[in-house]
């Protein structure tokens, strides 16, 4: 499959869903293998780079692969290092996207901040693909819970592929050891979940990681996600 898909025919759907029965119990990279093998050069990768294992475990399989990382204008100094580090570690085809027209509008933190910010230049970002990896995990907040390996994405119409829903983040933690990956400085100062810095604080323990996202509102998800 080369193009890009907006309404998924019932084959598809009955593939997805078969490739998902499949990958449930398998190790990430038989997903990102899957996903390679089904869509080749219409596969994107975005990151957040809090952490680099989804990259590097994509890289390994996919050293070409474009990498997407949404620069909101309001990221911590330490994660755009992160990206910087990544970039020069792995010399990856990055794509930085950078506000959508109107941003300026709502300040980070605001009502359409991650509209204009996140969700519009991933669209953009994504257009003409067919599919899409990403670092999500369930363990990332209860609204994450069931996220399948692989599924069909309606809010952007294509696959969306999560090679790391299962993983914990002992798992996360332990694959950065053993393969040498940098840390997001945050990480050792009690931020679980890093996003906008004007929005992000640390957690206690035994908070949600999500709970210092947003912590001033109901907000729990950015739109990427729904």
């Amino acid at each position: 499959m080369s193009d890009a898909t907006t309404t998924p025919t019932p084959e598809l759907l009955a593939e997805l869903a078969a490739a998902n029965e499949a990958l449930e119990h398998a190790p990430a990279q038989k997903a990102i293998d899957w996903a390679i093998g089904r869509f080749g050069p219409s596969l994107v990768l975005a990151c957040s780079f809090q952490d680099v294992v989804i990259v590097d475990l994509v890289h390994a399989a996919h050293p070409g692969i474009e990498v997407v990382f949404l620069d909101t204008g309001a990221h911590f100094p330490e994660t755009l290092d992160m990206v910087e580090r990544s970039r020069n570690r792995y010399d990856l085809r990055l794509t930085v996207t950078s506000p959508a027209a109107g941003a300026e509008d709502w300040p980070c933190g605001t009502a359409r901040c991650c509209e204009f910010r996140k969700v519009e230049p991933l669209r953009g970002a994504l257009a003409g693909r067919a599919a899409w990896i990403t670092g999500l995990k369930r363990v990332d907040s209860p609204t994450r819970a069931a996220i399948p390996i692989v599924s069909f994405d309606e809010s952007f119409g294509l696959v969306k592929v999560n090679p790391l829903a299962a993983w914990t983040d002992d798992d996360i933690a332990s694959y950065e050891a053993d393969h040498d990956l940098p840390v997001h400085p945050l990480m050792t100062k009690g931020y679980r979940s890093i996003g906008c810095a004007p929005t992000t604080r640390p957690v206690a323990e035994g908070e949600d990681p999500r709970a210092g996202r947003w912590s001033d509102s109901d907000k729990t998800e950015c739109g990427l996600h729904a």
